[in-house]
């Protein structure tokens, strides 16, 4: 390979000894260095939960549900990616939602696809669409890409005109999917599809006021969604006055909702008594388990009742990050842990790191 250099770099260099020159050289690398570790920025884990949960196609595995993929992985791994600053795996990851899960003509993703099978739900989840948009307007950002955020904007629309609903007794709410989520009696919700974060986020890409109206019905909700012994909110909710666990789910504070303070967290509600009025309930229930070395996977909000098995490592880590600021600084091997134990690990190191630059 043959180095060209400006010619008057060419001379600098014939005119002065080669010690001048490596201290110059030297004194170059110095100044670039700082720039490049800012620019190559990486996330502590993302290559082991590469290699632990995603093909070399860009398709992420739930591995707990026979390796099947859906919306709401490809968009974590989306945003992952982008907190790593790894391109490559980014657009790998979004060339196959697009081509597998981008079936639908709306601008919004089918949530489900099997093994062997392909698409075997073409209905909606609120939260991948959320996740997918989110991504596309990061890596808009953090790789000089404009037609990302094209796409980012697309769907954003999308995700408005289909999924949120002005008008309700709580304000703005968000449907889980396009359908199936309607009742007699009122539409169910899952709290945990309230992403704070990317609210913020998708509002500066597509500037409308339901986005912060979202943000508004989500952190009312989160007050008043208080079930069971540890007043804590159910995964599904039903609509209605007072609300109810939703009829046609296990009433279970569990995997779903554990995720409600870690978004509360990344996207900056902590710090104000009404923030920590919300996260009330939360900590007494991780109190009541913290001396011992269990914390309870969900709670049936009805009864009270408790699994007999642990939470999985990435629940442990919401409550390091929400109780202290900062995600655990040991956590088990990648390959070790589910596929979504590992990623709310991920996620809650890219939430500590976020949250502490506003």
């Amino acid at each position: 390979m043959t180095l060209l250099l400006p010619p008057r770099w060419m001379r600098w260099i014939h005119l002065h000894p080669p010690a001048r020159l490596r201290a110059w050289l030297l004194a170059l690398v110095c100044l670039w260095l700082p720039w490049s570790v800012v620019n190559a920025q990486s996330l502590k884990g993302w290559d082991d939960w590469k290699a632990a949960y995603m093909q070399a196609d860009g398709r992420v595995l739930d591995t707990a549900q026979k390796s099947i993929s859906h919306s709401e992985g490809q968009g974590f791994a989306m945003v992952l990616a982008t907190a790593a600053n790894d391109r490559a795996a980014f657009d790998k990851l979004w060339t196959w939602t697009q081509n597998n899960i981008g079936v639908r003509n709306d601008n919004l993703f089918a949530w489900r696809w099997e093994p062997g099978r392909g698409v075997t739900d073409t209905n909606t989840a609120a939260d991948g669409d959320i996740f997918i948009a989110w991504g596309l307007a990061r890596a808009a950002d953090t790789f000089k890409h404009p037609p990302y955020k094209d796409k980012a904007v697309q769907i954003a629309r999308a995700i408005r005109e289909k999924m949120v609903v002005d008008g309700t007794p709580w304000g703005t709410v968000l449907k889980p999917g396009v359908t199936g989520f309607d009742s007699p009696r009122g539409l169910v919700v899952n709290l945990s599809y309230w992403v704070f974060p990317a609210f913020d986020a998708l509002n500066k890409i597509d500037p409308h006021p339901q986005w912060e109206a979202l943000t508004k019905s989500g952190l009312r909700l989160t007050e008043i969604a208080r079930f069971g012994r540890w007043q804590l909110p159910p995964d599904w909710m039903l609509l209605v006055n007072p609300l109810e666990p939703s009829p046609t789910h296990v009433p279970r504070h569990g995997y779903d909702a554990a995720r409600i303070p870690l978004y509360l967290h990344w996207a900056g509600h902590v710090g104000k008594p009404a923030d920590q009025a919300r996260l009330e309930p939360f900590f007494n229930f991780w109190t009541q388990f913290k001396c011992a070395a269990f914390l309870p996977a969900w709670t049936n909000v009805l009864d009270n009742s408790i699994d007999s098995y642990g939470a999985e490592p990435g629940v442990a880590a919401i409550r390091t990050l929400v109780s202290t600021g900062k995600p655990p600084t040991k956590n088990p091997p990648m390959n070790a842990q589910s596929y979504y134990s590992a990623t709310l690990g991920l996620l809650v190191e890219v939430a500590a790191r976020e949250r502490a630059k506003r």
